[in-house]
C-alpha cells in the first residue's frame, strides 16, 4: 500500500500540535462563507413534511440496524429527514452584522466545511443522479443525470453494502472554509467535523430504520472526479451507503465526462496550506488492490489489566432511555455547543448513560468486527455525584471506570484544554486517545483519517447523549503532549484525538 510511508503522517501530526502552531491573525473581512453554493444549477426543494420518529435519542444512539437482513429503500422524504438531522440548519440568529445559522451537528469554529453529495438510483420522489445538498435553502442540485452508483461500487471494490445500496451519501471537505481559522490543523478537523455529522446520521438512520455503513477505504481519484471536485481545494473523505436491496449493481470503471459548475466565491482570497494537501495525498489510495488490502486489515486494541477498585457504569441496559431521554429530533433541535458550564455536579447515572450509549460500536469498514475501537477514553472527573474527583480510564469491555489519580484537577483540565475556562468549569472532560503507532502500522497513512474520524463520531455521540439527558457539551482543542503526560504512565505512547467537556450549561 503506497500509504505505508508513515513518516508523512508523523510529520503532519507533530507539526500541528499545540503548542507549536505558528501565530495566526484572522482576517474577518476575508472569512469564508459557510456554504458551497452552485450559482447555475436549479434547486430541487427537499420535502420536509415527514412526521418525527419519536424515538428516544439514547435508543437511537445504540440500536444500529445490522443491514444484513433489512431490505429498505429510503424515499425522498426520508432522505431529506436524514440530511436535515445530520447537516441541516436547525435555527437562525440575527446579529448586527448579519445572520448566523446553527447546524444539526457541531463543527470546529462553526465554520461548516463539510458538504454532502448524493449518488442515487431512482427512488420515490427523486430521479437517479448525482446531487449536491445545499443546507442554505434545503435543496438538492443535480450535477449528473443517471445512475452512477457503479462508479462508487468500483471505487470500493464491489463491497456488498455499497453495491446493494439504492442511495449513497459522500462527505467532502473544503479546506479553506476551516483553515481560514485553524491553518494546517484543519486537516484534523476535516475528520472531527465529518465525524460529528456521521454521529447524527447514524442516530437518524437508526430512528428511521435505514441500514448504513461508513467507508473510508476507496480510490480517491475516481470519487473526486465523479463529483467534479477541485482537489486542490476540496476532497471526498467518506462514503455512506443508505438502505439495502436485493439488486446488486456491478462496479464499472467508466471514463467520466468532466463537469465543472460555477460556485459562489468563498471569500475575497483563499490561502493555501500545502501541508494539508501533502497529508491528504500521502493517505490517498490509488489502486483497487490498496482498497482491498485496507478492507481486509483488522486491528485489536487490547485493554491492559486493571489495577485497584473499579466503578461499574450505573445503567439499566434495557430501559435507561425510557424516562429522561428526549426524542432524537428534539435533541438535534436543542443541541448547541455550551460556552459556559455551571460548576455543579452531574450524577454518575447521567455520565454512565452518556458513556455507554456513545461507545457501543460504529459500523465502519475499518472497525471489524463491529464493536472494535481505535480510540481509548480517558476522563477528568471534576464533579460527579457517586464517584471521587480524579482521572479515569474507561474500560470498554468491562463497562467500568478505572481510577488513575484521585484529586481535584479542575485547574489542570482548564490548562489541558488550551487554557480555557470551559473544561475547568465542566463536570467531566472526556479525552479520546489512540495508539497511533499501532494504527499506522496496520493501516498506513490512511489510518490517520480513520482514527480521527472515529474520534469525531464518538464525540458527536457524546454531544447527542449529553443533550438528551438535559446536560450540555462542548468540543475543544488541547495541548497534545501535555494531555498524554497527564494520563501517563497509563497513556504513555498514545496520541490525543478529541476532547469533549460535559456538564450543566449556564442558562442565558
Amino acid at each position: 500500500m503506497s500509504s505505508r510511508k508513515i513518516e508523512e503522517t508523523w510529520r503532519y501530526h507533530n507539526s500541528t500540535k499545540h503548542p507549536g502552531m505558528p501565530p495566526h491573525y484572522m482576517d474577518w473581512e476575508n472569512q469564508p462563507i459557510p456554504f458551497k453554493i452552485y450559482t447555475s444549477l436549479d434547486p430541487i426543494k427537499i420535502p420536509n413534511d415527514l412526521p418525527f420518529s419519536d424515538v428516544p435519542t439514547l435508543e437511537a444512539l445504540i440500536n444500529q440496524p445490522s443491514g444484513a437482513e433489512l431490505k429498505i429503500t429510503p424515499d425522498f422524504r426520508t432522505l431529506g429527514r436524514l440530511l436535515f438531522l445530520s447537516a441541516g440548519i436547525t435555527k437562525k440568529k440575527k446579529y448586527p452584522g448579519g445572520e448566523f445559522h446553527f447546524r444539526a451537528a457541531a463543527c470546529t469554529g462553526a465554520l461548516y466545511h463539510i458538504d454532502l453529495y448524493i449518488v442515487t438510483s431512482d427512488i420515490d420522489g427523486l430521479d437517479a443522479g448525482v446531487y449536491h445538498f445545499g443546507p442554505h435553502d434545503f435543496s438538492l442540485r443535480k450535477l449528473r443525470n443517471g445512475d452512477y452508483r457503479g462508479v462508487i461500487a468500483d471505487a470500493t471494490t464491489d463491497e456488498p453494502s455499497i453495491s446493494k445500496a439504492p442511495t449513497i451519501i459522500i462527505c467532502i471537505s473544503t479546506f479553506w472554509r476551516n483553515s481560514w481559522k485553524y491553518q494546517s490543523r484543519a486537516y484534523r478537523h476535516t475528520f472531527w467535523d465529518n465525524g460529528t455529522i456521521l454521529a447524527n446520521l447514524l442516530a437518524a438512520s437508526s430512528a428511521y430504520h435505514i441500514p448504513l455503513k461508513i467507508f473510508v477505504g476507496f480510490t480517491d481519484k475516481s470519487v473526486n472526479e465523479l463529483l467534479g471536485l477541485d482537489t486542490f481545494r476540496e476532497v471526498a473523505v467518506s462514503i455512506i451507503p443508505l438502505g439495502r436491496t436485493d439488486n446488486e449493481i456491478t462496479g464499472n470503471d467508466i471514463e467520466l465526462e468532466n463537469i465543472s459548475y460555477e460556485t459562489l466565491p468563498l471569500s475575497k482570497e483563499e490561502i493555501d496550506y500545502p501541508f494539508i494537501r501533502r497529508m491528504h495525498e500521502a493517505s490517498s489510495l490509488t489502486t483497487k488492490d490498496e482498497v482491498r488490502e485496507w478492507r481486509e486489515t483488522k486491528i485489536i486494541n487490547p485493554t491492559p489489566d486493571a489495577k485497584g477498585k473499579l466503578f461499574p457504569l450505573k445503567i439499566d441496559y434495557e430501559n435507561d432511555f425510557e424516562n429522561d431521554s428526549i426524542t432524537l429530533e428534539k435533541t438535534v433541535l436543542k443541541r448547541g455547543s455550551t460556552r459556559q458550564f455551571s460548576r455543579v455536579p452531574i450524577t454518575f447515572e447521567q455520565l454512565s448513560k452518556i458513556i455507554y450509549r456513545s461507545t457501543q460500536g460504529i459500523p465502519a469498514d475499518f472497525l471489524s468486527p463491529y464493536g472494535t475501537t481505535l480510540n481509548d477514553i480517558y476522563l477528568i472527573v471534576n464533579d460527579v455525584d457517586g464517584i471521587p474527583k480524579g482521572s479515569y480510564f474507561y474500560r470498554h469491555r468491562d463497562q467500568s471506570l478505572e481510577p488513575l489519580k484521585e484529586g481535584d484537577f479542575r485547574h489542570e483540565a482548564g490548562h489541558l484544554g488550551l487554557g480555557q475556562d470551559i473544561p475547568a468549569d465542566a463536570s467531566v472532560d472526556v479525552f479520546l486517545l489512540a495508539d497511533l503507532d499501532s494504527v499506522l502500522d496496520k493501516f498506513g497513512n490512511r489510518g490517520y483519517r480513520a482514527v480521527e474520524l472515529e474520534a469525531g463520531v464518538i464525540g458527536g455521540k457524546l454531544y447527542l447523549a449529553a443533550y438528551s439527558v438535559g446536560l450540555g457539551a462542548s468540543g475543544l482543542t488541547f495541548f497534545d503532549d501535555e494531555v498524554t503526560r497527564f494520563f501517563s504512565p497509563h497513556a504513555i505512547g498514545k496520541s490525543v484525538m478529541f476532547l469533549v467537556a460535559l456538564g450543566k450549561s449556564v442558562k442565558k
